[in-house]
């Protein structure tokens, strides 16, 4: 029987910029829809899993267009909340070279920042789920979307599923006069599995790791041992800490790499150069979501499921759009060592 993942959060409709185009040159903008754990949802449903996505949409046709682009990627919609005025949105330029990628949100008053306790059947929803999903953007959107987020963590662990987090600190979203290291403490104290990097765990939880340094374009996969304890130390339910390695060469070119501390044992990831960018936006997530794939399907094999992650995320930085749309035929090929690009006849 398929593995169930349910996640929880705010997408929306995004504006990009055509190739690299400034902000002050587009005359169009390529419309395509995306946000953290609806990106998370669409990688599971590539690869088999019963995967749902439960938002609030507002009840027009974006909203629609909206829930018809999901399904088409076969994302269980079936719980989605309709309301609100508005889908919020958010406009990309990316950026090449040594000019960095920008992003501009208008997402105030959408119809998922306004959800509210209550709004959701917490136990219905998660009911046969084998793991919950959600990211630090939720709770950085309203006070109402925090405390719906802590009501279906709270459900979740009443109900023994697996709680996933990934801590994504946005700094120009929390604008409702709390902070994340106010807000998120509560939130993460209820997760079996966190992933974060280094500015996440330093500005969300207080951990900074030390000597590193993100922009040299390489990064220490052992300096991250200590954060990963110190995180486990504070949330004792945190069984795994997985951190990403980005190493920053320039726009167009990064490393990438993750490890995985499991209390015990440092797991480390081949480490990917990524030499030609086509789309960064949403690498953690497509990370996330093949990190949640590889600890259901290769249960008791840490280093597979991580290995699953890196490779997954690495193949997503060569698609347009924030879902990755791989298989997990595509994704154990590139772990295999075949990263020739070569044509598939």
């Amino acid at each position: 029987m398929a593995k169930k993942v349910v996640t929880f959060g705010e997408i929306m409709l995004r504006l990009a910029t055509p190739g690299y185009q400034r902000f002050s040159q587009a005359t169009e903008f390529k419309a395509t829809y995306g946000g953290g754990e609806a990106n998370v949802a669409v990688s599971l449903a590539n690869y088999g899993i019963d995967a749902s996505f439960i938002t609030r949409l507002p009840q027009n046709d974006m909203g629609n267009a909206c829930r018809m682009d999901l399904q088409k990627y076969g994302v269980n919609t079936n719980n989605i909340q309709t309301g609100g005025e508005r889908l919020g949105i958010y406009f990309l330029e990316t950026g090449a070279v040594a000019r960095a990628s920008k992003v501009v949100y208008d997402r105030a008053y959408s119809a998922f920042s306004q959800v509210e306790k209550g709004m959701f059947n917490w136990d219905e929803i998660l009911e046969g789920a084998d793991c919950f999903h959600w990211t630090g953007i939720t709770p950085a959107v309203s006070q109402g979307a925090a405390d719906v987020c802590l009501e279906a963590i709270q459900a979740a662990n009443r109900k023994g599923i697996t709680v996933t987090c990934d801590l994504n600190y946005r700094k120009n979203l929390w604008k409702y006069g709390k902070t994340a290291a106010e807000v998120m403490p509560e939130l993460v104290a209820g997760c079996d599995i966190v992933l974060g990097n280094e500015e996440d765990a330093e500005m969300v939880l207080g951990i900074k790791p030390e000597g590193v340094n993100i922009t040299g374009g390489h990064v220490e996969a052992e300096a991250y041992r200590s954060v990963s304890q110190q995180i486990m130390a504070k949330y004792p339910r945190v069984k795994k800490v997985i951190t990403t390695l980005r190493g920053s060469v320039s726009a167009n070119h990064n490393s990438w790499s993750g490890v995985l501390y499991d209390g015990k044992t440092l797991y480390e990831a081949p480490t990917y150069q990524i030499t030609h960018i086509v789309d960064r936006v949403g690498g953690g997530d497509s990370f996330m979501g093949g990190l949640i794939y590889g600890l259901l399907t290769y249960e008791g094999d840490d280093q597979k499921a991580l290995n699953f992650a890196t490779a997954a995320s690495c193949l997503k930085h060569t698609i347009h759009g924030d879902f990755n749309l791989v298989t997990v035929d595509e994704v154990e090929k590139l772990m295999g060592g075949d990263a020739s690009g070569r044509v598939s006849r």
